[in-house]
């Protein structure tokens, strides 16, 4: 009777072959498959910023953002219901525009993410400064040590 070893496989070595060996063009495939799902308010934001640009059809939007079009066709209701975006009927075709709310809405959420990063860099440049002043009374009391 033959035995079989059951050997861990470097997947890590072959993921990065295979992620190398992938040509340009399906880099963005390949990225949207590994993304984090995204919070309702993240998708909200996605909808308003594909909006912004140019009034779109149902199927246009979902595209752009990725996502289902019976899930869009929900947040698509939510924004619409809280004056948002509003349909358009036009040629047969109901398309979907962001409106003058919903444009206040978006520079808000966009000014909000540029506080939370201005946040960041004034933590990071706090923690930078404790740990020169550290770093300087260490130098000033091996320097009295030494004389």
């Amino acid at each position: 009777m033959k035995k079989f070893v059951i050997r861990p496989v470097n997947t890590r070595n072959m993921n990065e072959k295979f992620t190398n060996d992938l040509s340009k063009q399906d880099e963005p495939r390949i990225k949207g498959v590994c993304e984090v799902r995204r919070s309702k308010l993240e998708l909200y934001e996605a909808v308003l910023e594909v909006l912004v640009k140019e009034p779109l059809v149902v199927d246009d939007i979902a595209y752009q953002i990725n996502i289902d079009c019976t899930a869009l066709g929900r947040y698509l209701g939510f924004l619409i219901k809280n004056d948002l975006v509003e349909e358009r009927s036009s040629n047969e075709e109901t398309l979907y525009a962001i409106t003058e709310r919903g444009i206040a809405v978006l520079k808000t959420l966009n000014f909000q993410k540029y506080l939370e990063k201005v946040m960041n860099s004034v933590m990071a440049l706090d923690d930078a400064l404790q740990t020169v002043s550290v770093i300087s009374k260490r130098n000033s009391e091996q320097k009295k040590k030494s004389e």
